[in-house]
């Protein structure tokens, strides 16, 4: 059987590299998630550049830049040294780390290689019409799905902005890890809500904060949707039970760079194009 069929794969050649972590390669666990995400890159390809910023993080490769949200805590921090001119299936090996600003960084280097127009559009990708900053034309993956919630069980795991049209059509539940609004429910109850629900969307933050192989195996009887910058597009997450990936690809990395080098703003949305990656 196939990887996807059986969300196995074969880690290969990564596990005495320069940044590690042993015991991760176990196919009976969800490690198995990310070695299959990790094993699709190159070997030849190296980091030219990266930044943790205050709110987003990138890594620069020779395919291309890729994009993350920056997630702050978790472990200790082992992994400093100068990545550029590493290999890029080797710093994609941050991904697996507990130190959540290294794991950051893991994501980029995915969406570095994954998240490139030539590569989305092949695998069938719309990509939005519109770049720059918002203009009110945009569709969001929520607004996409809109006629279809009303009267549907729906969760969003994450507080994203203008959720209120949601809650007046559907029962929404917001799994939020800290609760600021009184729509938000703390994220442990997933394991209570998630097998009952029509609809998820995801935070492609899950993979950073490494909770969602579970989420997906709770989401299995829901139609489900991972949402944002840090959302890596690849057709193999479709084994998982996501039917869209909801992304951006950066448009512009020299606008990108500036962007998260002065902590985000307007530029940011002008470098990014959003794009919707479906199994439907």
């Amino acid at each position: 059987m196939s990887c996807e069929d059986t969300h196995h794969c074969c880690a290969r050649g990564t596990k005495e590299g320069p940044i590690s972590f042993p015991g991760t390669f176990d196919h009976d666990t969800p490690w198995r998630f990310y070695n299959h995400l990790i094993k699709e890159l190159p070997e030849d390809v190296r980091v030219l550049d990266c930044c943790v910023g205050s709110h987003w993080s990138y890594i620069e490769a020779e395919c291309g830049m890729g994009l993350s949200f920056t997630c702050r805590g978790g472990a200790r921090r082992n992994y400093t040294q100068d990545l550029r001119g590493m290999r890029l299936i080797d710093v994609a090996e941050l991904v697996k780390s507990w130190n959540y600003e290294e794991a950051s960084l893991g994501v980029a280097a995915l969406n570095a290689w994954y998240a490139q127009e030539e590569k989305i559009t092949a695998w069938g990708a719309m990509l939005d019409p519109s770049t720059g900053p918002s203009t009110g034309k945009r569709q969001s993956a929520f607004s996409v799905y809109l006629d279809e919630l009303a009267g549907k069980k729906v969760t969003v795991i994450g507080h994203f902005p203008h959720l209120d049209e949601i809650a007046e059509l559907a029962d929404l539940t917001i799994l939020e890890r800290n609760c600021g609004s009184a729509l938000d429910t703390p994220d442990p109850a997933c394991e209570y809500i998630l097998s009952s629900q029509d609809f998820v969307f995801i935070t492609g933050v899950t993979i950073i904060n490494k909770t969602a192989p579970r989420l997906l195996d709770l989401c299995k009887n829901a139609r489900t949707i991972m949402v944002g910058p840090s959302v890596i597009p690849t057709p193999f997450l479709y084994s998982w039970g996501i039917e869209t990936l909801a992304g951006s690809i950066v448009n512009d990395p020299e606008k990108m760079r500036a962007s998260i080098k002065l902590g985000a703003g307007a530029l940011f949305e002008d470098a990014l194009r959003m794009f919707q990656l479906s199994n439907r």
